[in-house]
C-alpha cells in the first residue's frame, strides 16, 4: 500500500500543497485530477523525490518510500522532455535497466528481453532503431511507458500520458493499465480527460492544493465536489451519463 501522510510542499515561496493524505491499495489504478495549478504534478515529483516536502511523509509497505526509488517508474509530462535529444527509441527504453546494469556495465541478455517484451505489449517493437523526435505524439507517450514497464517498478506515477494520443493509443494505453494491475502494480495517473473516462478508474483523487475528494469516481465527481475544486458551479450531468464537459485538469 501507498500511505501519504500529512504531506505539505512549497514551491517557489508558496504553498503548493497543504496537508495531502491518502492511501492506494497495491492493484489499483487512480487518476489524480484537479485544475490547472492545482499541484498534480507538483504532488507526483514530491512523491518520486523530485522536490522536497515541508511536512509529512510517504510510505510504501510500511516503508519510507524515498529509500525504495528503486520501485518507482515516473513519466513526465510531454513538455519536461527534450524530443530533438540524438536516441532511438531502443535507447530509451533501455534506460530503464541503468539501476540493473550499472552505468558503466553492458546490459545483460535478461535487460534486453526485459526491454523488447515492453515494446512489444505497447506496439512499437518494429519502431525500435526510430528516433524518439520522429514519432508521433501517442507514440512517443508509449515509449515511456514502455520504459516504466521495463524498469519492473511497483508503483508506477505517470504525469499527464494520455496527452496527443488518439483514441486507439488511449485503448491501448488502458489494456497496458489492466495488464499491469493484474500483477498487483499501483498507478497514480495526473489526467486532463473528463468525461466517461475517468469511469475507467478504481478511484480517483481530486485535488487543488488540498485533497477535497478520494473515492470511487461516483462518490468523487459530484456537483458539491467540483464546486469545491474549480470554484465555480459547473453544469454537469449525471455522471454515467458520460461527463461532458469544457473543464480541464
Amino acid at each position: 500500500m501507498l500511505q501519504v501522510q500529512h504531506l505539505s510542499v512549497n514551491y517557489r515561496h508558496l504553498q503548493a500543497l497543504e496537508n495531502i493524505g491518502f492511501d492506494l491499495p497495491d492493484g489499483s489504478l487512480v487518476g489524480l485530477i484537479g485544475p490547472n495549478g492545482a499541484g498534480k504534478s507538483t504532488l507526483i515529483k514530491a512523491l518520486v523525490g523530485l522536490l522536497p516536502v515541508t511536512q509529512g511523509q510517504v510510505l510504501y509497505q510500511g516503508e519510507l518510500l524515498k529509500r525504495q526509488r528503486q520501485r518507482v517508474a515516473y513519466v513526465p509530462q510531454r513538455s519536461q522532455i527534450d524530443w530533438d535529444y540524438p536516441i532511438t527509441v531502443w535507447g530509451v527504453v533501455m534506460m530503464a535497466r541503468t539501476t540493473h546494469a550499472g552505468w558503466l556495465r553492458s546490459y545483460s541478455r535478461q535487460s534486453q528481453e526485459v526491454v523488447k517484451a515492453a515494446l512489444e505489449q505497447v506496439e512499437l517493437l518494429p519502431l525500435r532503431d526510430r528516433p524518439i523526435g520522429a514519432l508521433s505524439g501517442g507514440q512517443q507517450q508509449r515509449v515511456f511507458l514502455a520504459r516504466a514497464i521495463a524498469q519492473q517498478a511497483d508503483l508506477l506515477l505517470l504525469d499527464e500520458p494520455l496527452a496527443a494520443v488518439d483514441k486507439k493509443t488511449e485503448a491501448l494505453i488502458f489494456q497496458i493499465y489492466d495488464e499491469l494491475k493484474a500483477q498487483g502494480k499501483t498507478l497514480l495517473i495526473s489526467c486532463h480527460e473528463w468525461g466517461g473516462i475517468l469511469d475507467r478508474y478504481d478511484q480517483l483523487l481530486l485535488l487543488n492544493q488540498r485533497l477535497i475528494a478520494h473515492g470511487a469516481p461516483k462518490e468523487v465527481m459530484t456537483q458539491q465536489n467540483i464546486q469545491t475544486a474549480y470554484g465555480i458551479p459547473p453544469q454537469l450531468p449525471h455522471f454515467h451519463d458520460s461527463l461532458e464537459s469544457n473543464f480541464f485538469c
